[in-house]
């Protein structure tokens, strides 16, 4: 009983290929099938692809850091991805990649949508919904090409290389000092002058939320990268991405990371418990868990400014960071009241001309609610929080069947695979009192963690219509 409601909230029990067959949408899939056999230009589409959607990734961490700036920048790059996908999916005769993440994606916008049309800030919330839009688009081209190992590869790797660079510039930061752009510590506090890196994104809770997927990644390539070299450079990623994270201060994402270790230690455990001694299959897990809280309790009492910064978590409203969000989260307990169902709208302009009606003083504003679940709740209602939530679950739960087809298999992809699970516990973590998860450097990160997933849900074996665009090409005899 219970297993089969679960079968029907993660949607595994659902037929998508039933639905393919029957979808009036789904007919268009493949209509200039005919163009794409004689143009070059869509035969290799995979490549192109896969060379627009690193762009994304390349510029998002050094365009400029105003918010509104930036966000436009991104979008202008993720829309030139997002028509690339319509046209490569209508000249594409191969169809398959519907996932069940796919599926409560659809409902998301779909509640989007009806939020934004009861909002009472239409224009701001149309602007929202739009960018909701193309982050969706966005993934649905990343699901699409992290299909072929060869193109998922490459784009961690692109990733995990500009990564190394803002942690270098983030080192470099704490090595020779940086000019404080904002009143990132409490100026009260034993660690008032303490510098907080920044590096290329000109906010230390925005970098270390960069960061966060870096690390886990980077671990992972040290399991899939071949050769002496490619493993040095990335246990070399792990040593600076890790310190650099470090030196952001961000206690969010230190506990995001957190999370993210214990989550990282349960799939480890579970990828090597088929080949585990008897004694090692019942007190690994427990033995790993113990030695994570060990360490994070001996670090925390022998570093003081890292006990400091901890202990500041639990100081309430004395510091000036805490007070900052429990003001702002009374502001939105009241927004949530006037509005739960549907909210205000979605995206960032809607919370800015909402918000002032309802703060509790000039001296608290907010550009956002400093939690993504509250955020999600002040944008699209409970009824997109619920939606929300159930797309988290699905995503795991695609996680971790793909992983279990890729553990009997033994495929050393499955560290990728692990590695965005983790990353997605880590954002979560990290988001649940920040909403640095909104800005697009975040943003687009979360969707290509997401693609990831999804592109290892039908992977049981591998797809020879996948498989074939990771062998070398011959030019269409008609081209």
């Amino acid at each position: 009983m219970i297993n089969s409601l679960w079968q029907r909230l993660t949607l595994s029990d659902l037929s998508i290929d039933k639905w393919v067959d029957v979808s009036y949408v789904h007919r268009w899939v493949g209509s200039l099938q005919s163009w794409q056999q004689q143009s070059l230009f869509i035969y290799w589409g995979e490549e192109i692809g896969a060379i627009l959607t690193s762009m994304v990734f390349i510029i998002s961490p050094f365009v400029p850091s105003t918010p509104g700036l930036s966000t436009e920048t991104i979008a202008l790059l993720m829309g030139g991805v997002a028509a690339f996908w319509v046209l490569l999916t209508l000249a594409d005769n191969r169809g398959g990649g519907i996932t069940p993440i796919h599926v409560t994606l659809l409902i998301f916008w779909g509640i989007s949508a009806v939020s934004t049309g009861l909002s009472p800030a239409k224009s701001a919330a149309s602007r929202g919904l739009n960018l909701v839009g193309l982050y969706l688009l966005l993934f649905l081209m990343l699901a699409r090409l992290c299909r072929s190992a060869r193109i998922r590869n490459w784009l961690i790797g692109i990733y995990l290389h500009v990564a190394l660079i803002v942690s270098v510039y983030g080192i470099h930061q704490s090595i020779y000092g940086a000019k404080q752009l904002g009143n990132w510590v409490d100026v009260e506090s034993t660690l008032a002058k303490t510098t907080r890196v920044y590096s290329y994104l000109n906010n230390p809770n925005l970098l270390a939320g960069y960061l966060l997927p870096a690390i886990a990644f980077s671990v992972a390539a040290c399991f899939i990268w071949r050769g002496r070299v490619p493993k040095t450079l990335a246990i070399l990623m792990v040593v600076v991405n890790t310190y650099c994270l470090q030196v952001t201060y961000c206690r969010g994402a230190w506990v995001g990371a957190i999370l993210g270790i214990f989550a990282a230690a349960g799939l480890v455990y579970y990828w090597w418990r088929p080949t585990l001694p008897k004694f090692w299959k019942s007190w690994a897990l427990p033995i790993a868990i113990g030695m994570i809280l060990a360490i994070c309790g001996v670090a925390i009492l022998t570093v003081p400014m890292l006990r400091d910064r901890v202990l500041s978590i639990f100081s309430g409203s004395k510091d000036s960071s805490n007070n900052v969000r429990l003001e702002v989260w009374k502001a939105v307990s009241k927004m949530i009241q006037d509005r739960p169902l549907w909210g205000f709208g979605p995206g960032d302009r809607v919370f800015k001309q909402m918000y002032p009606i309802y703060q509790t003083s000039p001296r608290f504003s907010a550009l956002a609610a400093y939690s993504i679940f509250l955020e999600t709740i002040v944008e699209i209602g409970y009824v997109g929080f619920v939606c929300f939530l159930w797309t988290i679950v699905v995503t795991f739960n695609c996680g971790v069947k793909g992983l279990a087809r890729l553990r009997q298999t033994r495929d050393p992809q499955a560290f990728w695979l692990m590695a965005a699970i983790v990353s997605m516990v880590a954002l979560l973590g990290q988001g649940t009192t920040d909403t640095e998860w909104y800005r697009p450097q975040i943003q687009t990160l979360w969707w290509l963690i997401v693609g990831i997933i999804a592109s290892f849900y039908r992977l049981a074996a591998p797809d020879p219509a996948i498989t074939a665009t990771d062998t070398i090409k011959t030019r269409p005899s008609n081209a």
